[in-house]
């Protein structure tokens, strides 16, 4: 079967089984709705990686197929296509995979929720939008991608209706969304007004022309391309949870977790890293917005690192955790590392839908509890779990042995996220080196946040699977108590204690407490999930272990040039994701030691002289609240745009259209013709009496009239 007949299945496979789990799922029965999903998304998977492993080994050519005219008005012309690149081939695997493996591990996970085939509809309609938005020939379809997987968020976010915390999250990341994608249309408009053109493959070419282009104003010049890809950024931000539109991630949990795993890993979060590497022949002559980029990620990655710290929620520090490692991926681009950031993406949705799905199966396991400051001595109950979970976190703090280049065979070893995040480290202090400046602030940050991720990282492992046991037997059996009252609700218990102005201690009192362990006051102890849910996990594992050392060479070594080949453009000057061969030997120590450090800290605090996070909590210092309440950044939104738009909404609503618009229209001429009405209907009194008055009036008016007239 050739290349073009399998992406049309690949692309078209998920929506099938969405239309049939979500239109006649009722009729054909839970589990057949759930093996028709399931069956189109690992079909998909099996011929992405063949697709990928034809790019990549087989020598396949780029195209783009199209299949039908999308909307053509006079010069604006958009069709329904499929292409296919080097970034698309890599996003093929990654979205097919995670949501495969995601479709999987729901069958364990959903087991008892009333609603599975609406649910398995929703996860295949969320993957065909992804699709979709990866596989664009143009902007109009990459729009289309972009809002599909925006309201199949809102529909997956909010899937627990019946809950008010999760109606208002998905609100809240439909409404922010709607913010940063208002920039993305004014992008959109100014390439097409500018350039005629909506079509990547006829846009890209002419960028170089319009180099000189842009307006004078207020004493300085704007150049065209920056703006259009400051534009185009702001929907990336919204999208990718870049600070200032990150809001809507953590609250973003109350779906279920394999919701967060398919957001936060394979989809949704990750489309804005991906447009921008896309339009890498527009990003790299918009040096301004490149600056932009790589502040805005740099920041997005200390911030989110900070919260990450002080957060109990398990799924709200790996959420934390995304939207870091996003940065990290941000100001890879911004440094013209494109390939390096597209590296960390790939390794990125192994290690952290590991890390997601690994939490989900401690919550399943814990009664569907999720705060962390009630678990500690899980190890011994969910070994598997622990295991994976272990092998995520080594992932994810980026732990191996970084080669020196001292002119010997290459030293690197590690697991998937070494490779990616100390190459997109190293670019950020190349770019410092080659004259901008910007690269060095993106460089300490990332060596700041490598200790920061290693720190809350093995503090949520050390937390949940290892020292003294915070729960008892009848908590367990409390909280499935009220789970078989409240159907798989998985309420996030810390969203409670979040809204409490004080942060809470970091642990209960480990004398009360720790008697819960061991000690059988019940027959509710932790489980491990079953093996629907494990096989995913396992897989995983296996891909956070050997996805970087297996592709490094592919995505940022020797063999980048012929695997990207034009898919990302990079001018002369920048040798992006390259693995910073010219610095210093202390550059590539840098990340090794900062993350060892964050391990020992964590190891300190929490195994060796565990309390003593509870009691550096419960003081409450300054960084500790400021933390903890996430730079207070919902309330400074809430006293803010929140609520100015609810003074202006009340403005419009009661001052302009009740007041104004229907008291001097419909409402005013109802009005006034009641009054007149029953002013009327005094003068209809029945008494003959006052009919002659009347009667009588109208004769002197008249004959005053008529002498009036008669004198005149």
């Amino acid at each position: 079967m050739n290349a073009e007949a399998l992406v049309t299945i690949i692309l078209f496979g998920p929506l099938i089984g969405a239309i049939t789990a979500g239109l006649f799922g009722k009729l054909i029965g839970d589990k057949p709705a759930m093996a028709v999903t399931t069956g189109f998304l690992f079909l998909s998977a099996v011929l992405s990686w063949v697709v990928f492993s034809q790019w990549t080994w087989g020598g396949l050519e780029p195209f783009t197929l199209t299949y039908a005219p999308f909307i053509h008005v006079g010069d604006f012309v958009s069709n329904w296509s499929f292409r296919l690149d080097a970034l698309s081939a890599v996003m093929l695997v990654v979205v097919t995979t995670v949501s495969s493996l995601v479709h999987l591990y729901s069958w364990g996970y959903m087991a008892e929720d009333p609603g599975k085939p609406r649910f398995f509809a929703y996860l295949s309609l969320f993957t065909f939008a992804m699709l979709a938005l990866i596989s664009a020939a143009d902007f109009m379809q990459l729009f289309f991608g972009w809002e599909g997987v925006g309201l199949a968020s809102y529909l997956l976010i909010g899937f627990w209706h019946h809950k008010d915390s999760a109606n208002a999250a998905s609100i809240k990341a439909f409404v922010v969304n709607r913010v940063g994608d208002f920039g993305f249309v004014l992008g959109i408009m100014t390439v097409f007004w500018a350039f005629g053109t909506i079509e990547f493959a006829k846009l890209f070419p002419l960028i170089q022309g319009a180099l000189g282009e842009g307006w004078d104003f207020a004493g300085g010049h704007f150049s065209l391309i920056d703006l259009a890809c400051a534009l185009l950024f702001i929907g990336a931000m919204g999208k990718s949870a870049q600070f200032f539109l990150h809001t809507w991630l953590p609250d973003a949990m109350e779906g279920p977790t394999p919701v967060s795993a398919l957001i936060h890993a394979a989809t949704m979060v990750t489309a804005g890293v991906y447009m921008v590497c896309l339009l890498s022949p527009m990003f790299e002559y918009a040096p301004v917005t490149k600056t932009i980029v790589t502040v805005i990620g740099a920041v997005t990655a200390l911030f989110a690192a900070t919260v990450g710290l002080t957060q109990n929620d398990i799924k709200r520090v790996i959420a934390y955790s995304t939207c870091s490692q996003l940065g990290y991926m941000f100001f890879a681009a911004g440094v013209g590392a494109y390939q390096a950031a597209m590296f960390h993406l790939f390794t990125h949705a192994f290690f952290k839908a590991l890390l997601f799905l690994g939490a989900g199966s401690v919550i399943h396991g814990m009664a569907h509890e999720q705060d962390m400051r009630r678990y500690g001595a899980l190890q011994k109950y969910l070994p598997i779990t622990a295991g994976v979970m272990m092998i995520g976190t080594i992932a994810i703090t980026g732990l191996g042995i970084p080669g020196v280049g001292l002119g010997m065979p290459a030293l690197e070893l590690g697991f998937a996220g070494f490779y990616s995040k100390d190459a997109i480290i190293h670019a950020a202090y190349e770019a410092g080196g080659g004259g901008n400046a910007v690269g060095y602030f993106a460089f300490f940050i990332g060596v700041l946040v490598a200790g920061l991720t290693a720190f809350y990282s093995w503090r949520l492992a050390f937390f949940t699977f290892n020292g003294h046991a915070r729960w008892t037997s009848e908590d367990l059996e409390h909280h499935w108590h009220n789970r078989d009252h409240h159907t798989h609700d998985d309420h996030a218990t810390d969203a409670q204690h979040e809204t409490h102005s004080e942060p809470l201690p970091d642990a209960h009192d480990q004398d009360h407490h720790g008697h819960g362990h061991g000690h059988g006051h019940g027959e509710h102890k932790p489980h491990e999930s079953p093996w629907t849910m494990r096989i995913p996990l396992l897989v995983l594992a296996a891909g956070a272990i050997f996805a970087g050392f297996v592709f490094h060479h592919e995505f940022i070594g020797s063999h980048a040039g012929d695997f990207w080949r034009d898919a990302i453009f990079n001018l002369p000057a920048e040798h992006a994701g390259e693995g910073g061969h010219h610095a210093p030997l202390w550059v590539y120590l840098a990340p090794l030691v900062a993350s060892v450090g964050g391990l020992l800290v964590a190891a300190y605090m929490y195994i060796w002289k565990e309390g003593l996070g509870a009691k550096l909590a419960a003081r409450e210092g300054i960084l500790y609240v400021f933390f903890y309440n996430k730079w207070f950044f919902d309330e400074l939104y809430q006293a803010t745009f929140v609520r100015a738009a609810k003074w202006l909404g009340d403005l419009f609503w009661k001052g302009g259209d009740q007041k104004i618009i229907d008291g001097l229209g419909p409402d005013g001429v109802s009005a006034l013709s009641v009054r007149v009405g029953k002013g009327a209907g005094r003068l209809q009194s029945g008494y003959v009496y006052h009919y002659a008055f009347v009667m009588l009036l109208g004769v002197a008016g008249l004959l005053t009239y008529a002498i009036w007239a008669w004198s005149a």
